[in-house]
């Protein structure tokens, strides 16, 4: 499955990045194990997407959580939790 992966505020400076495409492995269904699977690649990807860390996920725009269905094509978004005020 091939999606696009956007990262926004503290998220992209810490990973140096604000976007990559990118296909899954087999087994990778939702928002969570994709999470996972990006913490797995270590150093920065494990601390900034580390489980505990309070990041949250949209898919197509709409706000989401771990057990989040991914689709072909998919844009998945990870970004710190956004405050009113």
């Amino acid at each position: 499955m091939n999606i696009t992966i956007l990262y926004f505020a503290a998220l992209r400076e810490t990973l140096g990045l604000e976007r990559e495409e990118v296909r899954l492995p087999g087994g990778i269904a939702s928002a969570g194990e994709l999470r996972a699977w990006l913490a797995d690649r270590g150093a920065a990807w494990g601390e900034a997407l580390a489980q505990g860390r309070n990041v949250q996920v949209a898919v197509d725009r709409v706000l989401g959580d771990a057990e989040t269905p991914l689709r072909e094509g998919a844009e998945v978004a990870f970004f710190p939790p956004v405050t009113g005020g």
